[in-house]
């Protein structure tokens, strides 16, 4: 992977090619940063970066054998480390580690290097077991460290969410990193670096990452995703510098236009008064499931909010498609100081019912029903 590849970040590309060029790369690196900022992403380019034979104009070549093989994380040279979780079939003392989901672990990074902890718990098919880095991962590492580069150069041991290790795992990590083989760089990702043990926090630099700047987020979902510039731009500012929120909104786009038009005949229905329109209103949305329901609430709850907001006239506060922008300039001058608060609280209690299993026709009808009188609230 190159540094070409990574969404944004250019700050934190110089530095990392200043450190190689400088001769100053440390042995071990805590790379931290929001959610959806591109950690690993950063990790596996400077990684590659490290690996390759020919690197020139600040990147790896991409076409050296070394480049070759980081195209399929197949490198000797570079070793993963990633919670796991027991084997189906294994034995109960079993102790899993990260090369029993190998193949898994290229499969997901073949696929893109920005996901999360749950889309790797559902590659793996972990259901309700949590992942974890046992010792015997620990062991694994040390011995794997012991040997020689096989291309002479550097080895490098990146480590995902090293805070999933147990305690004993992370003491036998710390003894590495304090007395590293040699020429072996140590790159950890980290989501929450605060639960690390502090004796290996002090014993890593710490690189950290800000939000990808939202002009990168927008052409990265021009040339990457094919999305016009106009929904582009919208998509980016509600992502607030996160890839993977970006994609969340690209893959809920069809769910809230169907979200939107549910919103539309509530109000339209509450507003006219019309009970029976509202009856069946509330009998329509009942058919979804009780989490898409808990959605769709919390979709309402973000309209109410944009409405109001949009009635100050600031177009950096709103985050909204060209759609729902459409419908609130109609819809705004019904949410003000008078009724926004109580509607808001409508909806959220909504949704707290729907968690506790409340009869979902019944609570629909009631935020239709209370809808009636709070609209017609004039400022």
């Amino acid at each position: 992977m190159r540094f070409e590849e990574v969404i944004g970040q250019e700050d934190a590309k110089r530095r990392l090619r200043n450190l190689v060029e400088e001769g100053r790369v440390p042995h071990a690196m805590l790379f931290s940063g929001p959610q959806g900022c591109g950690k690993m992403a950063l990790a596996l380019a400077f990684a590659s970066y490290l690996l390759c034979a020919n690197r020139h104009d600040g990147d790896s070549c991409g076409s050296c054998p070394q480049c070759a093989m980081l195209r399929k994380w197949a490198h000797p040279d570079l070793h993963f480390t990633f919670p796991v979780i027991k084997p189906r079939n294994s034995s109960a003392d079993y102790k899993p580690v990260s090369d029993d989901y190998i193949r898994e672990w290229h499969q997901l990074l073949a696929e893109g290097p920005y996901f999360t902890i749950e889309q790797w718990l559902d590659r793996m098919g972990a259901e309700s077991q949590q992942a974890i880095m046992t010792v015997k991962e620990a062991d694994e590492l040390t011995h794997k460290l012991s040997l020689r580069s096989s291309q002479g150069g550097y080895k490098v041991s990146l480590i995902w969410l090293p805070e999933r290790m147990h305690e004993s795992t992370a003491n036998k990590l710390l003894k590495l990193i304090e007395e590293p083989p040699s020429q072996t760089v140590f790159l950890l990702v980290s989501e929450n670096p605060a639960a690390l043990l502090e004796t290996i926090r002090s014993r890593t630099q710490l690189f950290t990452m800000n939000r990808i700047d939202t002009p990168a987020v927008m052409e990265a979902l021009v040339t990457r995703r094919g999305i016009d510039s106009e929904a582009a731009r919208r998509i980016a500012r509600i992502s607030e510098g996160n890839w993977l929120k970006a994609l969340d909104a690209l893959d809920a786009d069809s769910e809230n236009h169907a979200f939107l038009d549910d919103f539309m005949q509530m109000t339209r229905m509450s507003f006219m008064r019309n009970v029976a329109g509202m009856a069946q209103w509330s009998g329509n949305v009942t058919k979804y499931g009780r989490e898409k329901q808990k959605r769709m609430l919390t979709y309402f709850l973000r309209m109410i909010r944009e409405s109001f907001v949009y009635n100050f006239h600031q177009p950096d506060l709103t985050y909204m498609t060209v759609e729902e922008e459409n419908f609130v300039k109609r819809f705004a001058p019904y949410v003000n100081e008078l009724n926004v608060v109580e509607l808001s609280e409508l909806m959220t209690k909504a949704i707290f019912d729907i968690g506790r299993n409340a009869n979902a026709r019944m609570v629909f009808f009631d935020v239709a029903l209370q809808s009636t009188v709070l609209l017609r609230r004039k400022a």
